[in-house]
């Protein structure tokens, strides 16, 4: 039990907090709806939910609403290790007991990292339902959109999701203002640029903080493993975690099966499905995603190897990966989650005979396909890529074909089919879907 010294402490330094300067983010969501919601903000560790709460709580300051009515708890705080259900109504009654003025009034209730509290969704219904509140949750736990939850919460969460950095945020941390026309030294800087986000990702305090971005990349992995992986899934056997982190960093296509017969060939024993939990405990804490290959059977897409990608480049960079070809891929995967697509949902990648398709794009049917290609004034290079492109196209029934390149644009017509390149710097900083 959380004590009531404790609690009163915690709230009355929000109250003394200033909020600090912040780089403000593109993530729209709505502040004061009339409705009762719950607003859950769900993203992997680092990424900047709580300077985004932050940034919701200054619009709040900014429209006029008193510090008093709103409350905001960091559950990661170590003076609450342990707390539970009980503990948040309790805190709840005190906040009202110090501000009584505000049982009359609408007030906005932010609890950060709330998978840290067991059944957390009880208590947030159970608030919505009595009090005239309303909720911000965040967490960095894919099960904040579990069904189970949406189903405790009768359907009353609105969920966004926060990933670090985009490229159009990247630039204004960097102060350059994007145009529709560049000068030579404007294009020039903008292409150096991308080159940076691409190799390093976007962390927020790795972007602001770029002279120790490699140490704190290094911390962030080592953060991913030791925090969110062990301390939550209570994992003992750390070698094979950080062999398998390794290998899912290196992997082009990832076998649990070949994993583990090469562990055992190294004399090294554990149970496949112990294998199978800890790849999805990293997907889970929102850093890997696992995407499979198209299929219209159901069977034949749940069976096929999945591509590994993660939630930035930076963990690849920290992990060793130094391909540009790699990088600027993952980089391509991560922008799709961003534009609102969902892995193996309504993307998806494609293999046959002749080759490899990065991503197919879903809706209902095959929208279009993508291939990420950063050389293509390599001859074999762009010929494997639409050679792969066009056999799927067919296939699937799709004529909407880009490449994304590194800075090429053009349409061209390839064995009957017309293929649009668009350099990944204006594919991504356009508002337009994939």
């Amino acid at each position: 039990m959380i004590r009531r010294v404790t609690w009163i402490e915690i709230l009355r330094d929000f109250y003394e907090f200033e909020i600090p300067e912040l780089i403000q983010r593109d993530i729209k969501i709505e502040i004061d709806i009339p409705i009762k919601r719950v607003i859950s903000i769900i993203g992997p560790r680092r990424a900047g939910k709580t300077y985004f709460i932050f940034q919701t709580i200054k619009k709040l300051l900014e429209k006029g609403i008193p510090k008093e009515r709103l409350l905001y708890v960091n559950l990661e705080d170590d003076r609450l290790l342990g707390v539970e259900i009980e503990d948040l109504r309790n805190m709840l009654n005190i906040f009202y007991e110090m501000y009584p003025e505000n049982k009359q009034k609408k007030v906005w209730v932010f609890l950060d990292e709330i998978q840290n509290v067991p059944n957390w969704e009880k208590f947030v219904r159970s608030i919505l339902d009595k009090e005239n509140v309303q909720i911000f949750v965040t967490g960095s736990s894919s099960k904040l959109l579990a069904r189970e939850i949406a189903t405790v919460l009768r359907g009353r969460c609105l969920p966004y999701n926060v990933f670090p950095f985009s490229f159009r945020e990247f630039l204004k941390a960097k102060k350059f203002i994007y145009k529709d026309y560049f000068s030579s030294r404007e294009k020039s800087k903008l292409l150096n640029l991308l080159d940076n986000y691409i190799k390093f990702g976007g962390y927020p305090e790795v972007v602001v903080y770029p002279k120790e971005r490699k140490k704190m990349l290094k911390e962030i992995l080592e953060v991913t493993i030791y925090r969110d992986i062990v301390e939550r899934y209570k994992v003992k056997n750390m070698k094979i975690l950080r062999l398998l982190l390794k290998q899912l960093i290196f992997s082009t296509l990832f076998s649990v099966h070949k994993f583990y017969n090469f562990l055992k060939s190294q004399g090294i024993k554990i149970g496949k499905n112990t294998l199978y939990n800890y790849l999805e405990y990293f997907s889970d804490s929102l850093v890997v995603f696992p995407l499979r290959k198209f299929s219209y059977s159901y069977k034949q897409l749940q069976q096929s190897l999945p591509k590994i990608y993660f939630v930035d480049n930076g963990l690849l960079s920290a992990g060793g990966i130094e391909s540009v070809s790699k990088l600027m891929e993952n980089a391509v995967f991560v922008e799709l989650l961003k534009k609102g697509y969902i892995a193996n949902e309504n993307i998806f990648y494609y293999l046959s005979q002749v080759g490899e398709v990065d991503f197919v794009i879903k809706n209902g049917k095959v929208k279009k396909l993508i291939q990420v290609c950063y050389d293509v004034e390599d001859y074999s290079t762009k010929e494997r890529e639409l050679k792969a492109l066009v056999r799927a196209s067919r296939d699937l029934r799709c004529n909407n074909l880009v490449v994304l390149t590194w800075d090429y644009e053009g349409l061209e017509k390839y064995k009957g089919k017309k293929i649009k390149f668009l350099p990944l710097w204006k594919w991504i900083l356009t508002n337009t879907p994939a």
